[in-house]
């Protein structure tokens, strides 16, 4: 990659971009994940409650971030967006579950809707390999 330049990361291992964005894009070193929702890599909606739909999440963003060289152990912060702050504990159960100490940087707010009224969104910011 050129200075300045950006590439950009699609992989068929996470959903399709529903939109005029991309899955991830690394610029040097760095690679931004756009929010990941609970879709299977076909685009099926995930069933259930927090705790299935943060799985769901977690896998489209392990696979975007193996797509761009990197994994879990590199994210540096993550922000995590909540339907309903009162789920908190259970998507912290399975985030703690997935993303390995130390720990990154994150903030987590809760959004008055989600794309397709999902439970949880996730976007992260990791160093490539």
């Amino acid at each position: 990659m050129l200075p300045g330049m950006k590439d950009i990361i699609q992989t068929p291992d996470a959903p399709a971009a529903i939109g005029p964005y991309s899955q991830a894009t690394v610029f040097g070193n760095l690679v931004v994940t756009s929010g990941q929702i609970p879709l299977t890599p076909d685009g099926t909606l995930v069933e259930g409650g927090i705790t299935e739909q943060t799985e769901q999440v977690i896998a489209n963003l392990k696979a975007v971030l193996a797509a761009a060289g990197t994994d879990l152990a590199r994210v540096v912060k993550t922000t995590v967006f909540l339907a309903d702050m009162n789920e908190f504990a259970a998507m912290n159960a399975v985030y703690e579950a997935h993303f390995p100490a130390p720990y990154p940087a994150r903030s987590t707010v809760q959004v008055a809707r989600l794309p397709r009224d999902v439970r949880v969104e996730i976007e992260v910011l990791a160093e490539r390999h």
